[in-house]
C-alpha cells in the first residue's frame, strides 16, 4: 500500500523551483504569528458580537412580554404574513476594534415618583425577569417611561442622563460598551483579551400604543477570551493538530525537494572523488527543478570524465607504446656499438649511428605532436572570433599544390564569417590535404557552402569539404580513424596524431570534423559555426 501510494505520488508529484519550496515554508513560518493573533481578535469579537445577540434577543422577548402584560394596553396587533416588513432582524452593532469604550456606568441620579402603571407592570413582570436573569447572568433594570427605575434598583432613582437610556426613550434599541468598573483579573493571561475588562450595556423601549412607557436596560460582560478558548478546546486542539500535521508536510517537502536528494548526489561524488565506483543515483522525482538539473549536470559530469579517465588510461598505454619501439632501438643500438665498438667496420658504425639519429627524429616528432595535441585540447574559443574563409583556403591550396598534386577551390560567393581562428582552419586544411598527397591522391577538392538551418542560432553553419581520388580509408580502418597514434603510414613516419589535434582544434571552436562516404577516394566533411548565426540569408 504504502510503495503504490509512494509511486503515484511520484508520477503525479508537481515541479516545484527550490525558491518556490523556500518561500512557502518561509512565508508560513513568518504568517503562523500573525494568524493566530488575527485568528484571536476575530475570535474574541465574535464572542462579544455573539453576546450583544443574546442580549437583543432577550430583551426582545422582555419587552414583547411587557407590552402584553402593560396595564390598559390595547392587544398587539401583528402585521399581515405577506407584509415584507413581517420579520425584521436587528443589526448587530458592536466591533471591538471601531466602538468607543464608556467609562463604567454610573450610580443613578436622584428621581421621583415611578409611573404607578409602570410599578405596576414590575410587579407582574418581576417573576419573568428574575427567572431571565438567573439563567442568564444577565443584569435587567425596567424603567418607566421617564428613566426612573421600577425593577432592578433604587425605585424612582433615575437613569435618564444615561445616552443608551435615552436612545431607548427616543424609540430606538441601543448597545454600548462600558467599562466593567468591579472587574477583577482571573486568568493570568487574562491581560491578552481586549474584552476582559469590559461589559456590554443594551437598551430596549417598551412601546405601548405609540408611546414609549418603559425601558429595559440589561448589561453583562462578554464571553471571556479564555473561558471561551477552554469551552472551544477540542476545535482549537483539532486546528493546532492540522497546523502540526502541515509542518509535517512541509518538512517532508523540503526533505524530499531538497535536503535527501542533494545527501544522495554528495554520497556519490565523495565516493567519485575517493575513487570508488559509484552509480549516480536516479533523478528523484519529488526534487525541485535545481535539484533535478543538478542531477542530470552531475550525470552529464561524470560520464565526461570517465570518458576522459579511460581517453588518458588508453592514451597513457599508446604513448608507453609509441615511446617503446624507438627508445629499445636507440638502447639497442648504444649497447652495441659500447660493446662492438671496436670490432665493427666503419659502414656497420654508420648504419647504428644512423638508426639511432631515425629513432632519435621519431621522438622528437611525437613529443612535438603531443604537444599539439595538448595544446588543442585546452584550446578554447576567442570572444569576438570572425574570420573570412575565402582567404585561407586559398593560400593553403597554393602552398601545397605541386605539379603532381592539383587542389582545386570551389567556394560560394560572398561566405559568411565564421567563428574558428584562422590558425585553427589553416591546421586542419593543412594536416588534411598533406593526408591527401602523402596517400597518393592526383588531385584534392576543397569545397564550402553555407548550410542553413530552421533555428539559426543552432543550426546554421559552413559546411567544408575536402575530398581526393586517392585510393581511400579501408572501412576496418574508418572507425579508428581519429583515435590518437593510429596510422597505417608507421613505416614512413607517420604519428597518427594529425587527425586528432584536427579533431580538438575545431572542438574548441564548437565545430566538427567526420569521414563522409564517397564513392571514390577519401572525403572529410568540416563543420564550422557561424561568427553572426542571426544575420539575413543572401
Amino acid at each position: 500500500m504504502i510503495q503504490a501510494l509512494k509511486g503515484w505520488a511520484k508520477r503525479h508529484w508537481p515541479a516545484l523551483r527550490l525558491r518556490t519550496i523556500l518561500f512557502s515554508v518561509l512565508l508560513f513560518t513568518a504568517a503562523m504569528p500573525g494568524l493566530t493573533a488575527i485568528f484571536l481578535r476575530v475570535y474574541e469579537n465574535t464572542l462579544v458580537r455573539q453576546t450583544e445577540a443574546e442580549l437583543a434577543s432577550q430583551s426582545a422577548a422582555l419587552a414583547a412580554t411587557a407590552q402584553a402584560e402593560w396595564p390598559g394596553a390595547p392587544p398587539i396587533t401583528l402585521p399581515a404574513d405577506d407584509d415584507p416588513d413581517y420579520f425584521h432582524q436587528e443589526q448587530l452593532t458592536i466591533d471591538l476594534s471601531s466602538t468607543p469604550v464608556l467609562e463604567a456606568r454610573p450610580d443613578p441620579l436622584a428621581g421621583g415618583p415611578a409611573d404607578p402603571l409602570a410599578v405596576q407592570a414590575a410587579k407582574a413582570l418581576g417573576p419573568i425577569i428574575e427567572t431571565t436573569r438567573r439563567t442568564t447572568l444577565a443584569s435587567i433594570v425596567l424603567t418607566d417611561g421617564q428613566g426612573r427605575i421600577v425593577w432592578g434598583g433604587k425605585q424612582g432613582a433615575s437613569y435618564a442622563a444615561l445616552p443608551e437610556v435615552r436612545a431607548a426613550l427616543a424609540g430606538r434599541p441601543e448597545t454600548l460598551l462600558r467599562r466593567y468598573g468591579s472587574y477583577r483579573q482571573r486568568y493570568a493571561f487574562e491581560w491578552l483579551s481586549r474584552a476582559s475588562d469590559l461589559r456590554i450595556h443594551h437598551t430596549r423601549p417598551i412601546v405601548v400604543g405609540g408611546k414609549v412607557v418603559g425601558v429595559l436596560l440589561l448589561s453583562r460582560s462578554p464571553r471571556a477570551l479564555f473561558k471561551g478558548i477552554y469551552m472551544d478546546r477540542y476545535k482549537i486542539m483539532l486546528g493546532i493538530g492540522g497546523i502540526f500535521l502541515l509542518l509535517i508536510f512541509m518538512a517532508a517537502v523540503v526533505s524530499r525537494g531538497v535536503t535527501r536528494p542533494i545527501e544522495a548526489l554528495s554520497r556519490a561524488a565523495r565516493q567519485a572523488a575517493e575513487g570508488r565506483a559509484s552509480t549516480i543515483p536516479e533523478t528523484p522525482a519529488t526534487a525541485a527543478i535545481e535539484i533535478r538539473t543538478l542531477y542530470e549536470d552531475f550525470r552529464v559530469m561524470a560520464e565526461a570524465i570517465a570518458r576522459r579517465s579511460r581517453y588518458l588510461r588508453d592514451f597513457a598505454a599508446a604513448v608507453s607504446h609509441e615511446f617503446k619501439t624507438p627508445l629499445a632501438g636507440i638502447r639497442g643500438g648504444v649497447e652495441l656499438l659500447e660493446d662492438h665498438y671496436e670490432t665493427m667496420s666503419p659502414e656497420e658504425r654508420a648504419r647504428f649511428l644512423s638508426n639511432i639519429s631515425a629513432d632519435t627524429d621519431r621522438l622528437s616528432q611525437l613529443v612535438t605532436r603531443l604537444l599539439d595535441l595538448a595544446r588543442a585540447d585546452m584550446a578554447r574559443p576567442g570572444g569576438d572570433v570572425a574570420v573570412e574563409v575565402a582567404a585561407p583556403i586559398r593560400r593553403i591550396a597554393d602552398a601545397l599544390a605541386t605539379d603532381g598534386f592539383k587542389i582545386e577551390v570551389k567556394l560560394e560567393d560572398h561566405l559568411p564569417a565564421v567563428a574558428v581562428p584562422e590558425a585553427t582552419l589553416e591546421a586542419v586544411l593543412t594536416a588534411l590535404l598533406e593526408n591527401s598527397r602523402q596517400a597518393g591522391a592526383g588531385t584534392a577538392w576543397v569545397e564550402a557552402h553555407v548550410e542553413w538551418g530552421g533555428t539559426p542560432s543552432e543550426d546554421t553553419g559552413l559546411a567544408l569539404t575536402v575530398t581526393d581520388d586517392g585510393p581511400g580509408i579501408p572501412k576496418a580502418d574508418r572507425d579508428r580513424l581519429f583515435e590518437p597514434f593510429f596510422t597505417s603510414r608507421r613505416a614512413q613516419g607517420g604519428t597518427g596524431l594529425g587527425l586528432s589535434i584536427a579533431q580538438s582544434l575545431l572542438a574548441a571552436s564548437k565545430g566538427g570534423i567526420s569521414l563522409a562516404e564517397s564513392p571514390s577516394g577519401t572525403q572529410f566533411y568540416l563543420w564550422l559555426p557561424l561568427a553572426n548565426p542571426l544575420a539575413p540569408r543572401a
